[in-house]
């Protein structure tokens, strides 16, 4: 097994970015980027790489940040309309959306295809990175407390087609367990044992949920035993990421996983 990081990665630090390459022992032919806030055009709350088209950003600002990502993706990035669910779509040959297609609505995507780029944006969510060892099949999911909650790692690993404890897990950036305080109706939401996992007690009804533990858990009980990356926070870590726990109103990073042919 060749662990993916020398060429991609030189390639990102010859530019002097500091987007992330994501460290999993996965074939060299599975690629894959979280960027960060950094290495944009965007200014003032969405400085500078925002590649959120949402967020109220100048358009031509996103479009210029995502023309700056594209020199480094193979093809434009398949987005998802991310609402916080359960749903994955399935990217054959057949069902990849054209340039001007209307963006799937679902928080997870799976594809064996070449060089399709899947992506979800994020500025607190947990994005999960999923392959198959053999870099046959991979998928991407936005896992936020809702989606962890609804079930949405157990759809992506599900969707995948094949056997958990032949898929490797990368965890992206994330808002931190120290800086996460959610109330009952977030506790209410999950499983004893994912609360037991996840949640600490702080007393007044309120409680630190960490997204990272949660993951682990779902994917775990899923069947996925190489489970890595996790240990970001986006809220604390002001200068690297966005955050929307921190700032209501800012911008999106991006996280993209591809099977190079």
């Amino acid at each position: 097994m060749t662990v993916a990081t020398s060429t991609f990665g030189s390639r990102l630090a010859a530019a002097g970015l500091d987007w992330i390459e994501p460290s999993w022992p996965v074939p060299a032919r599975i690629q894959a980027i979280a960027t960060t806030r950094n290495a944009g055009v965007s200014i003032g709350r969405y400085a500078t790489l925002n590649l959120g088209g949402a967020t109220g950003d100048d358009p031509a600002a996103v479009a210029e940040n995502r023309r700056r990502l594209g020199m480094y993706l193979p093809s434009a990035p398949v987005w998802l309309h991310q609402v916080h669910g359960p749903d994955v779509v399935t990217l054959d040959a057949t069902a990849i959306p054209t340039a001007h297609a209307s963006s799937p609505v679902a928080d997870a995507a799976v594809t064996r295809e070449h060089n399709v780029v899947l992506g979800v944006l994020i500025a607190d969510c947990l994005p999960v990175l999923l392959a198959e060892r053999n870099g046959n099949v991979i998928a991407v999911a936005h896992a936020g407390w809702r989606g962890l909650a609804r079930g949405v790692l157990q759809n992506a690993v599900a969707a995948m087609g094949i056997e958990p404890a032949d898929i490797i897990a990368w965890l992206g950036p994330a808002i931190g367990m120290s800086a996460f305080e959610v109330g009952e109706d977030v506790v209410d939401a999950f499983a004893a044992s994912d609360v037991h996992e996840g949640f600490a007690p702080k007393g007044r009804g309120k409680w630190n949920a960490d997204l990272y533990a949660i993951a682990r858990a779902r994917l775990e009980q899923s069947g996925v035993r190489s489970v890595n990356g996790g240990g970001y926070c986006t809220f604390t870590d002001s200068a690297r990421f966005f955050s929307y726990r921190r700032e209501r109103e800012t911008g999106r990073m991006a996280v993209l996983l591809w099977i190079a042919p």
